[in-house]
């Protein structure tokens, strides 16, 4: 069983940088895959981005890997997300998952969710 607590969201200006954080509690975090997704209102839950358990595969979504970095510290059983050049359309509902997906895209792969952290970019 793995809990995930996300943290780090907030309001940022068009251009501007912001890092989550999701803090995973049980002894076997290092063996998931790690991934963040997004859902804006009405729309559908996206992904950002992933990376495997010794972090030796990192995926991000076409659109976003030259502004976001995921990178992950299993000493800590914590995952980060950095954010750069944020865009109002950056403004979702971030999620920290947790999961031995395949497919590292699809949200059904993974079996544990964080609450989400709200990130709001204003222009």
């Amino acid at each position: 069983q793995v809990q995930l607590v996300e943290s780090g969201g907030g309001l940022v200006q068009a251009g501007g940088s912001l890092g989550l954080s999701c803090a995973a509690s049980g002894r076997t975090f290092s063996a998931y895959t790690m991934a963040w997704f997004r859902q804006a209102p009405w729309k559908e839950r996206e992904f950002v981005a992933a990376a495997t358990w010794n972090a030796g595969v990192t995926l991000y979504a076409e659109s976003l890997k030259e502004r976001f970095t995921i990178s992950r510290h299993n000493a800590k059983n914590t995952v980060y997300l950095q954010m750069n050049s944020l865009k109002p359309e950056d403004t979702a509902v971030y999620y920290c998952a947790a999961g031995h997906a395949v497919d590292l895209e699809i949200p059904d792969g993974y079996s544990y969710w964080g609450q989400g952290t709200q990130v709001t970019g204003s222009s």
